[in-house]
């Protein structure tokens, strides 16, 4: 059963459909016709910074989990474990992104030109 809300989403749809055909057949080149929406490519130094953003933000609550323990207030030792894993893993794995990413440099500097 579709409620007012979908209705009047799908007749918005709908419209929105034959305004873009009416301008697709206005035009002899259609590709023109609906410029593609301004989409924000994310960029390679932008998705290194969140990264390493992320594993130190899992370091950091890890060692403030540990240290909250260790004062005796009332974390579960699972927890703690649990944190200082999830911290290491992350690391690893940029470690390994970060070998990755050197060994092809690396490989691309000794190509013959």
């Amino acid at each position: 059963m579709i409620d007012k809300t979908g209705s009047v989403q799908a007749q918005m749809l709908m419209d929105q459909i034959k305004a873009y055909q009416a301008k697709v057949s206005q035009t002899r080149e259609p590709e023109a016709a609906i410029a593609p929406a301004d989409v924000q490519k994310p960029r390679f130094n932008d998705a290194v910074r969140e990264l390493v953003n992320s594993v130190n933000t899992a370091q950091m609550q890890s060692s403030n989990m540990r240290a909250a323990f260790e004062r005796g207030e009332d974390i579960p030792l699972t927890d703690v474990v649990i944190s200082m894993q999830k911290s290491s893993l992350a690391f690893e794995a940029t470690l390994q992104v970060r070998n990755k990413v050197l060994k092809a440099y690396e490989d691309i500097m000794n190509m013959p030109v």
